[in-house]
C-alpha cells in the first residue's frame, strides 16, 4: 500500500489485522478500487457506493476512491483485511497469492460463464464456500458485477499455432496467465491502467483486458490490432465487494440487506451494460480503427483447455478448503453446463440458423 498517501488523505493511522482502524464515524465508508477513475469498471464502484448511500437515507455514507488515489490497485485486499478502509470492489482472480481459490469467484479458464457462477454462488454452495475462504482474512465478499466472457486479446498478428505462444510477453493474470505461462509465454501481470504504457514501450506484446467497449476506453488498438476471440480465461468475469468482517458483523441486520442488496442490483446493471456497449464498441473498432478479429484454431483452443485443466485441478492439493471449494465447483460447472446444452446453447444456435447472422 501507499502508506504515505493513505496516511495523507486520512490522517489516519494503520492497524494491524485483527484490530482494525475504522473511521471514527462507523457510518463513514471508505471504498477503494483496483480500477482507473472515470474507467467503466470505477463507475460501476461508484455507483454502488451511491446505492448504498442513497439506499440507507446518507446512515452509510460511502465515498469511492479509484486506484491509487487511497490505496495502490493490487493494495486493496490488505486494506481491506487489515482494517486501513471499510471496502474494495475488484475481481477476485488478483488475490490468488492469498488462496490459489480466490479466483473462483472472478473467472477460470474454459469454466463457468456468468449465470453460471450467478447460479453457484447464490444456489449452488458457492458463498458459504467464499465465506469460509474469505473469513480467514478478514473479509466479507459479495458478487457485486460481471462483465461476461472476455475476448481473447491483442497480438501482432494472429496466433495460428501453440508455438507463437513461447514468443509472447503478454498482460494476463491469474489461472489464464499461469496456461499461458506454462505454454512457453512470458507472463506480466499489471493494473489495467499500465497495460498502453508497457505496450507502447515494448515491455508486452500482448495483452488482454476485457471486452471491447473497456479495451477501446484503454487505447489497448492504438498499439495492437489483431483482435482475438473466443477467450478461455475468463468465462464470466465476476467483480467483487470486499467488506472488512468486524465491520461487516458490527453492521445491523439491515444495513448489512442494504448493503447485500446494492450489491446484487450492481451485478446486474453491470452486466447489462456491458452487452450493450460491446457490440457498438466492437463495429467501432473493425469498422473505423483497423483492427482484424480473427479467431484462435481448434487445436490452439483445445491447448488451452488442456492446460486450464492441468492448473485447475491443482488448486485442491493446496489444503482441505481449496479441495471443497475446487469439488463443489466441479459438481455445479457439470450439473448447470448440461442445463445449458438444452437451454440456451442450443436456443442461440437455433436463432442463428432461423435469422442467418
Amino acid at each position: 500500500m501507499n502508506r504515505h498517501k493513505f496516511l495523507a488523505a486520512t490522517g489516519a493511522v494503520a492497524a494491524a489485522f485483527p484490530t482494525p482502524a475504522f473511521s471514527q464515524n462507523k457510518n463513514e465508508i471508505r471504498l477503494v478500487t483496483t480500477w482507473p477513475k472515470g474507467s467503466g469498471l470505477n463507475n460501476a464502484a461508484e455507483r454502488l457506493g451511491n446505492r448504498i448511500t442513497k439506499i440507507s437515507e446518507g446512515r452509510l455514507q460511502v465515498t469511492t476512491y479509484a486506484a491509487g488515489e487511497l490505496v495502490e490497485p493490487l493494495d486493496s485486499f490488505d486494506a481491506v483485511s487489515s482494517g486501513d478502509v471499510e471496502m474494495y470492489h475488484a475481481a477476485e482472480i488478483y488475490w490468488g497469492d492469498k488462496h490459489k481459490a480466490f479466483p473462483f469467484y472472478t473467472g477460470v479458464p474454459v469454466g463457468m460463464t456468468t449465470h453460471e457462477i450467478e447460479a453457484w454462488v447464490h444456489v449452488g454452495g458457492g458463498q458459504e464456500l467464499w465465506d469460509e475462504l474469505s473469513a480467514q482474512f478478514g473479509i466479507k465478499l459479495l458478487l457485486a458485477g460481471n462483465t461476461g466472457v472476455q475476448m481473447g486479446g491483442w497480438f501482432q498478428e494472429p496466433i495460428k499455432s501453440v508455438d507463437q505462444i513461447k514468443s509472447l510477453k503478454m498482460r494476463i493474470p491469474g489461472l489464464g496467465g499461469e496456461v499461458i505461462r506454462r505454454l512457453g509465454g512470458e507472463v506480466v501481470n499489471l493494473p489495467g491502467s499500465e497495460i498502453l504504457g508497457a505496450l507502447q514501450s515494448g515491455r508486452l506484446n500482448a495483452a488482454e483486458w476485457n471486452s471491447p467497449w473497456l479495451d477501446m476506453e484503454f487505447g489497448i488498438h492504438t498499439v495492437l490490432k489483431t483482435y482475438m476471440f473466443p477467450g478461455f480465461h475468463e468465462p464470466g468475469t465476476g467483480q467483487s465487494l470486499g467488506i472488512n468482517k468486524a465491520f461487516w458483523d458490527g453492521l445491523t441486520d439491515t444495513d448489512r440487506e442494504i448493503i447485500k442488496a446494492s450489491a446484487s442490483a450492481e451485478n446486474d446493471i453491470l452486466m447489462a451494460q456491458f452487452n450493450a456497449k460491446n457490440g457498438i464498441a466492437l463495429g467501432q473498432l473493425v469498422e473505423k480503427q483497423g483492427v482484424k478479429l480473427s479467431i484462435f484454431p481448434k487445436e490452439v483452443w483445445t491447448e488451452f483447455a488442456k492446460v486450464s485443466r492441468e492448473v485447475i485441478m491443482e488448486i485442491g492439493d493446496v489444503d482441505l478448503l481449496g479441495a471443497r471449494i475446487l469439488q463443489s465447483w466441479l459438481r455445479f460447472q457439470k450439473r448447470v453446463s448440461e442445463w445449458q446444452q438444452i437451454s440456451d446453447i442450443s436456443y442461440t444456435a437455433f436463432r442463428s440458423i432461423a435469422l442467418r447472422y
